[in-house]
């Protein structure tokens, strides 16, 4: 059997089932796998399969409760979750008439039953190969979201693990299933579908940063410039994507190749230095690749692959990925090489709808390969295959139109791909091609990439696509530098949520479906979402009105109390909202007592544990967030090298204290001292503050900023406890959101006379006029020439919100 390397091997002893879990006859094996989770297998030859699958990997699960009665024709197997009645040996599709006849499992505490072959219509899906396909239309497949509460997974047709790691096909014919009877626990629903496909990867900390790429022929010179530019523009930037052209693309009369290895040497006189240049600036480098095509005589070690493979009549060396010695030369002589010069990791560009199962492979192989060096986190960019796709991240949701409709599919794709448990998702922000370039809608791009798990920038290579924010207007540019430094500086919250997703399997995104699942179908709030453990999210995906020069957004605020992250404004949960938002606004939520740990190096590109950190506490509940941090970049947290920081708050009206520790982990993983700004929103000056470290009093720096009190403690170590005490009388701030507020700012932005804005004023807010007499009014206003219609049509609208409160 070939041997790939160590890094591909699996042990397959962890495929096999726990004996005390089967339940076995001669044409059929049931096996409980957790209270939950069942695998049921039928052959007619008696032959089941015991080692792993692509997508299948782990079996041996800890000991579960089941019951079983059984006699020789009957079997009954009960947990907390399900009960199933199976008549032995019999095929477990009962036929048209009674297809339950034979096999079928109660969903307990329901009047839900699933049995071989049902429809499962109630799956709400998860996202395909790409956005939406040439005619705009977007297609889910099967997920394990379902409000049936039970979802089967068919692996009978899946390609085998060799210990090797090695690709074969099954050879024996059986039904192989996994159901999942969850009800409406879907948390252990994946919990239990990691637990057998293997964890959600644990991506780069640099991955959560701004993402740049074109399908622009860069050279040395222009990426040194292009670098530049982010740098004087004050626009972080983490990872740079190169398109095809970094490679030689011809051969003889094919100029327009995909397959390449080799650096083009006319762009980029040493490609090591550029490679280098990068990694001082703190940016981490990915290639575009796909060996597809197969290897050319252009690539500089195509001679010695020679040597191992064949060449068909043209000189080309045919590309097999189910062919262990082609994949082996691949690895060695056209990858290895690239990352020996500091390739950080590699973007598949590949895509056939038919051999969805080739890229499945590649895409495995090549992130396995990365694990060789301990030193180097694993990661791809691909599409989507459907084969437990939460182990290979980033997918890839492909070239998208330019426009708000491609706008408005991109939440509903995200929320739709947790129903799979996939959380890193990337899609070019702005739209990759045609279209019109828009800065109202480039603009809501920039902020809905900015809370969603990767943010990534992305078109074609035209001159007059404009995603560098300082090409647009002085107003957009600003908007969107703001958001993208705050991208950067939200990457100890971000790598904190994805690391939990990695450990405990908790997406980072979670619909509000979730919590409510009437609103799936609900075209003003599907496509709100949970982001991470503390932010909420409600995408605009809209004009605005362009008198008002606002967007008239309508949301739904879930149970509990909230705050605007901007504003600080409350919003008491479990109602419905109508606010309007400026260009530079965005409906991002956090819950009360939210901890939300931001950081800033020194270089604004610099992803790693930053030296200084602002901590915002927002108020009303104690609360602890445990703050994860490695070196973002290696395996070595696997054996140990991390550092688990609790920040601790304990809240009262008046009376705040917070309590920052280290909990477990190495020393020397962060910064040995860090400068803390701790921002506690909506509170006022707080006259008594104490701050120790350990025993230790230390000299601190407080003052006002708007609606915040903030507290500074420079050179504290990160290993040990401190503490801050804020005591005052009345400190907290209850900025409850009014509508009328929101409508006061309105019409002090119009472009009309003051004394016009007073007399509107004046009618608007009157508690003395009924609504219909304040509608009458204002007509009168137009009618005698003073208000033009425009305004009249904004202000009649207005007043539908005025009534509301």
């Amino acid at each position: 059997m070939y041997n790939l390397g160590e890094q591909f091997e699996m042990n397959h002893e962890l495929a096999l089932m726990n004996p005390k879990q089967i339940i076995r006859g001669q044409k059929y094996r049931i096996t409980v796998l957790t209270e939950r989770l069942l695998r049921l297998e039928y052959s007619e030859t008696g032959n089941f399969l015991d080692v792993p699958t692509n997508q299948i990997w782990y079996r041996a699960l800890p000991e579960c409760k089941f019951d079983k009665k059984e006699d020789n024709t009957y079997l009954e197997i009960e947990t907390s979750y399900l009960k199933l009645y199976y008549t032995k040996e019999k095929p477990f599709y009962g036929g048209k008439v009674n297809p339950m006849s034979n096999l079928k499992v109660e969903l307990k505490n329901t009047d839900r039953v699933w049995y071989y072959g049902h429809p499962e219509v109630r799956n709400f899906g998860a996202p395909g190969t790409e956005l939406s396909d040439k005619h705009g239309k977007v297609h889910f497949r099967k997920a394990l979201y379902s409000i049936d509460g039970f979802v089967s997974i068919d692996d009978s047709k899946t390609d085998i693990l060799n210990p090797n790691g090695t690709l074969s096909p099954r050879e024996n014919e059986a039904i192989d299933l996994y159901l999942f009877c969850y009800n409406k626990d879907f948390d252990l629903c994946l919990k239990d579908y990691f637990a057998i496909t293997g964890k959600p990867a644990l991506i780069p900390r640099y991955a959560l940063g701004n993402w740049w790429n074109r399908n622009i022929t860069y050279n040395d010179a222009e990426l040194k410039t292009l670098i530049d530019d982010f740098h004087r523009y004050e626009i972080p930037l983490s990872v740079l994507l190169l398109d095809k052209d970094w490679h030689i693309r011809t051969y003889e009369k094919e100029k327009h190749l995909m397959t390449g290895f080799t650096w083009n040497k006319e762009l980029f006189h040493s490609p090591t230095e550029m490679i280098n240049y990068l990694h001082s600036k703190g940016i981490r480098l990915g290639l575009n690749i796909s060996p597809m095509e197969g290897f050319y005589p252009i690539d500089e070690y195509y001679e010695k692959a020679k040597m191992y493979l064949g060449a068909d009549e043209k000189g080309v060396i045919p590309f097999n990925v189910f062919e262990p010695k082609i994949v082996d030369v691949y690895l060695k002589l056209f990858i290895h090489p690239l990352d020996a010069i500091g390739a950080d990791f590699f973007w598949i560009d590949y895509f056939d709808k038919q051999k969805i199962a080739e890229l499945q492979a590649l895409k495995h192989y090549q992130f396995y390969d990365m694990t060789r060096n301990y030193k180097r986190r694993p990661m791809v960019l691909a599409r989507n295959t459907f084969v437990a796709p939460h182990r290979y991240p980033v997918l890839y949701s492909g070239k998208t139109t330019v426009g708000w409709e491609t706008l408005k599919k991109i939440p509903l794709h995200n929320l739709a791909a947790a129903n799979m448990g996939v959380s890193f998702w990337s899609h070019d922000i702005g739209g990759y091609f045609k279209g019109v370039e828009d800065s109202e809608l480039y603009i809501r791009y920039v902020q809905l990439g900015v809370f969603s798990p990767i943010m990534k920038f992305g078109a074609e290579a035209g001159k007059y696509y404009k995603r560098e924010p300082w090409r647009w207007s002085m107003k957009t540019y600003g908007i969107t530098k703001n958001y993208l430094q705050l991208r950067h500086k939200l990457i100890p919250y971000l790598y904190t949520e994805a690391y939990k997703y990695h450990q405990f399997g908790t997406p980072l995104i979670e619909p509000v479906y979730y919590q409510y699942p009437e609103m799936v179908d609900d075209p003003l709030y599907k496509n709100e979402y949970y982001f991470g453990s503390a932010f909420f999210v409600s995408p605009i995906i809209k004009k605005k009105d362009y008198v008002m020069n606002r967007v008239v957004h309508k949301f739904f605020m879930p149970e509990g109390t909230w705050y605007d992250f901007v504003t600080g404004k409350k919003f008491p949960g479990g109602r419905n909202y109508t606010t309007f938002f400026r260009d530079q606004d965005y409906p991002v939520f956090v819950r009360a007592g939210s901890i939300i740990p931001l950081g800033e190096n020194d270089n604004p590109n610099d992803t790693t544990p930053p030296k200084n950190m602002e901590i915002q506490i927002f108020p009303g509940k104690n609360n602890v967030y445990k703050l994860y941090e490695d070196d973002g970049v290696s395996d070595l947290y696997r054996k140990g090298f991390y550092l688990l920081t609790s920040i601790d708050y304990n809240y009262m009206p008046n009376n705040y204290t917070v309590i920052v520790r280290a909990l477990e982990g190495k020393s020397g993983i962060v910064p040995a001292t860090r400068n803390y700004k701790f921002r506690f929103r909506n509170t006022k000056q707080s006259k008594d503050v104490i701050v120790y470290f350990n025993e230790t009093k230390l000299g601190y720096e407080s003052y006002v900023e708007g609606p915040d009190f903030i507290v500074e403690v420079k050179n504290v170590k990160t290993i040990g406890q401190l503490t801050i005490n804020c005591k005052g009388k009345d400190i907290e701030i209850d900025a409850v959101r009014l509508i009328n507020e929101d409508i006061e700012g309105i019409i002090s932005d119009l472009q009309i006379e003051t004394e016009l804005k007073e007399k509107v004023d004046a009618v608007l807010f009157n508690p003395e006029l009924t609504v219909k007499k304040k509608r009458i009014e204002i007509r009168k206003m137009a009618n005698r020439g003073i208000l033009e219609r425009k305004f009249m049509k904004l202000f009649l609208k207005l007043l539908e919100y005025i009534d509301q409160v």
